[in-house]
């Protein structure tokens, strides 16, 4: 009766800890907003591990971890390349 499906593309806010996605796109009025995810090199075709989802969130890009606060975390859409549990 159901049909299976997957979430391949969410807000980055919707990751849990350990999984991985892919940036395509980053939806935000803000300015500074844009030019911090743009500074830490958060930009389209990034990949982005997420390492601690509370009580800050915690992200690794190229072997780096960045703390970033929810209305940035919002504002980065993804598309789920692994779904890795730690």
């Amino acid at each position: 009766m159901f049909t299976s499906f997957s979430v391949t593309g969410c807000s980055l806010e919707l990751l849990r800890t350990g999984e991985r996605g892919i940036v395509i796109f980053r939806k935000t009025q803000d300015e500074t907003i844009l030019k911090k995810l743009i500074s830490i090199g958060i930009i389209e075709g990034t990949n982005i591990t997420i390492k601690q989802h509370f009580s800050s969130f915690i992200l690794n890009i190229d072997n780096r971890d960045f703390v970033l606060d929810l209305e940035s975390v919002r504002a980065i859409y993804v598309r789920v390349i692994d779904n890795y549990i730690s």
